[in-house]
């Protein structure tokens, strides 16, 4: 290890060395107590190198006392000079004004503001629902019930026709729509009135219970829409099922109020099923007539057809005229047979061969007159003056007009008495899967779910307007 060596070593004196140590503590304490930029320690140090270099020299070499002695005033007055700049730097710290602390948060009057509109708009409307609701609100009762529209389908007679004799019938889901919306009518609310007198039931609590309570001498139209109040209807359009709910201040009268939309619902169920059966039977005689009347022209159009061309049958006609034509190609081949056998035999000049050839050429001329009555507008045996190929068309297009107005007429039978089946059983009912309820207990109205919408609808529109009012102040 390396020992420092002792002064009498070193040849300083040991006031020097101890001066020395005072000075760097002192430079050290100043630049920690002042807080100086890294560059005055960094002097200091480097001030102080060649004293350590000095002192890590060998042990041999004696420095210049003077020159140490003039190095320990310097680095003494440089630890003078800093304590000083230290002291004036504290002084003028103490100088300086202290900044207060802050003062404790306290109420302005915004926020009294603030408060005071809270209890305003929120707390003091919720408190005047809750009173109403628990105080002055009449208990109500519930009664439900629930139907659905059916219809018959014959199935038979559409098989027996092959779908052309679906004349009675809507989809039960069209019949339900149309139930659906009736319900909510004011038809519905008048029938329903003239049952139960609604007006003098709603009214009677007021102005009591002014909230749910009708007033007074109230229209049709007043108490129609207070319908919307006291009647709810659920519908499933898929399904076709309703469920109708009624509310009234005792079960009796929720009761009868379902009881009378279930028996009006089903009137108007009958007056449909009137309706439809009236349409059916309208319907299939104006077919059966349209088709009577198609078939007596097509009939009418074929004796016109046989008066004018004295043919009762062309197909029978013709194949008449095609046995002329194969007796006279017999005829033909027999006459020429025998010229054939007479020249064989006789001379040609024999009379019997000139017979025999003017006989076979009266046979081929009928036969090219027969043939001609086929295309031609001149006909020997008929008289017409039509061509046969056309009497043959007009003939075929005549029986097709006829065939096809006997089947309308066939199909126009049917369906008469098809709407006439229908017309003599119901084809719609109403089917009622929840019959009217009485209820044992008030169910509404749900003050506890009524108080907490009103507070919450109470507290946005405080929240809002005090965001609107704080975003005012902010901009001004």
């Amino acid at each position: 290890m390396t020992q420092t060596p002792p002064s009498s070593l070193t040849g300083r004196p040991a006031s020097e060395e101890a001066t020395s140590e005072e000075a760097a503590a002192a430079d050290t304490a100043a630049s920690t107590a002042t807080g100086t930029p890294a560059a005055s320690s960094a002097a200091t140090a480097s001030d102080s190198a060649p004293d350590a270099a000095e002192a890590a020299a060998p042990a041999q070499r004696v420095p210049d006392p003077v020159k140490q002695l003039k190095r320990v005033r310097r680095k003494a007055r440089k630890a003078e000079a800093a304590v000083a700049e230290l002291e004036a730097r504290i002084a003028e710290a103490e100088q300086r004004p202290a900044y207060p602390l802050a003062r404790p948060a306290s109420m302005k009057k915004r926020h009294w503001g603030l408060v005071i509109s809270f209890v305003a708009l929120v707390l003091a409307p919720l408190l005047a629902v809750m009173i109403y609701l628990w105080t002055f609100a009449e208990d109500q009762y519930s009664s439900t019930a629930g139907f659905t529209v059916r219809s018959q389908e014959s199935s038979g007679a559409n098989d027996l026709l092959g779908g052309l004799a679906q004349f009675a019938g809507t989809s039960s889901a069209s019949d339900s729509d149309i139930l659906y919306e009736f319900i909510q009518s004011q038809e519905m609310v008048a029938a329903v009135d003239k049952a139960v007198d609604l007006q003098g039931h709603y009214s009677a609590l007021w102005p009591r219970d002014w909230v749910f309570a009708l007033w007074p001498e109230a229209s049709l139209e007043d108490l129609t829409w207070y319908w919307q109040r006291i009647v709810g209807i659920s519908f499933d359009s898929g399904s076709g099922l309703i469920e109708v709910q009624a509310l009234a201040f005792d079960a009796a009268t929720a009761q009868a109020i379902t009881q009378a939309i279930v028996a009006e619902s089903q009137t108007r169920i009958n007056a449909l099923n009137e309706q439809a059966r009236a349409d059916a039977m309208r319907y299939a005689r104006a077919d059966l007539d349209e088709a009577l009347e198609r078939l007596k022209e097509a009939r009418q159009s074929l004796t016109q057809f046989r008066t004018r061309t004295r043919i009762v049958d062309p197909e029978a006609d013709i194949q008449g005229r095609m046995g002329v034509m194969n007796n006279l190609q017999q005829q033909l081949a027999e006459a020429l047979i025998e010229q054939d056998l007479l020249l064989a035999s006789v001379s040609p000049s024999d009379p019997r061969i000139k017979k025999a050839q003017q006989h076979i050429d009266v046979i081929r001329d009928r036969i090219n007159i027969e043939r001609q009555t086929f295309t031609s507008n001149n006909t020997d045996t008929g008289g017409v003056g039509e061509d046969y190929p056309s009497l043959i068309s007009e003939f075929e297009r005549l029986t097709v007009d006829r065939e096809y107005a006997e089947e309308s007429y066939r199909a126009a039978l049917t369906a008469l008495e098809v709407a006439r089946d229908d017309a003599a059983r119901q084809s719609r009912y109403l089917a009622t899967y929840i019959n009217p309820t009485r209820a044992t207990e008030p169910e509404y109205p749900r003050r506890a779910v009524l108080a907490a919408l009103a507070g919450l609808f109470l507290l946005l529109t405080w929240s809002i307007l005090a965001l609107i009012y704080y975003s005012i102040r902010d901009r001004s």
